[in-house]
């Protein structure tokens, strides 16, 4: 049975990781042919309206739903990955978690200097990960002229982070 709406695909559990938090499930996107090619199609569509030179997806669900994007759009699809995971020579930026700091990496050859990117990812959150990934396509001479997401999650601020930026949700969730 085909669903009406994106929203629709999405699994949400109550409770989880603790009480009083609604997890919102992306597997079950992922999971159904139609929730895939609705998400997959409405990210392109995001896309449309404005001039690129690639797709930058965040390590790991970023990889799943920015490369076929770039393959739709005929443009190349760069990583970014986790400290230690690329194989050449990389730059680097450290981010702040909840409880901690995590580290993320991109080849220093993969964004031309004045070149044009959107990112792709699943999730908005509080925003983090991916204000640390503009920072990395920044520094290497690259703008991000948009960042595109399956699902926000309104309540935790993310959008407030990237301000500078033009950010779009496929869905959007108010509470956290």
């Amino acid at each position: 049975m085909k669903r009406e709406q994106l929203k629709d695909y999405v699994t949400s559990i109550p409770d989880f990781p603790e009480p009083g938090i609604i997890f919102r499930d992306i597997t079950t996107i992922l999971q159904d042919p139609d929730g895939l090619n609705m998400s997959v199609d409405g990210l392109i569509h995001l896309t449309k309206d404005i001039p690129f030179d690639g797709i930058i997806g965040l390590e790991a669900r970023g990889f799943i739903f920015g490369t076929p994007v770039a393959y739709a759009a005929h443009k190349g699809f760069i990583p970014i990955r986790k400290k230690g995971k690329l194989p050449r020579k990389t730059i680097s930026t450290k981010y702040s978690l909840e409880y901690g700091e995590a580290e993320i990496e991109i080849h220093e050859d993969a964004i031309q200097k004045g070149g044009k990117y959107i990112i792709v990812d699943d999730l908005l959150a509080t925003g983090g990960t991916v204000e640390a990934a503009c920072r990395l396509v920044e520094k290497l001479g690259g703008e991000v002229v948009r960042i595109c997401f399956v699902m926000e999650l309104a309540g935790l601020k993310g959008r407030e982070k990237l301000a500078r930026y033009d950010v779009k949700s496929l869905i959007t969730y108010e509470g956290k």
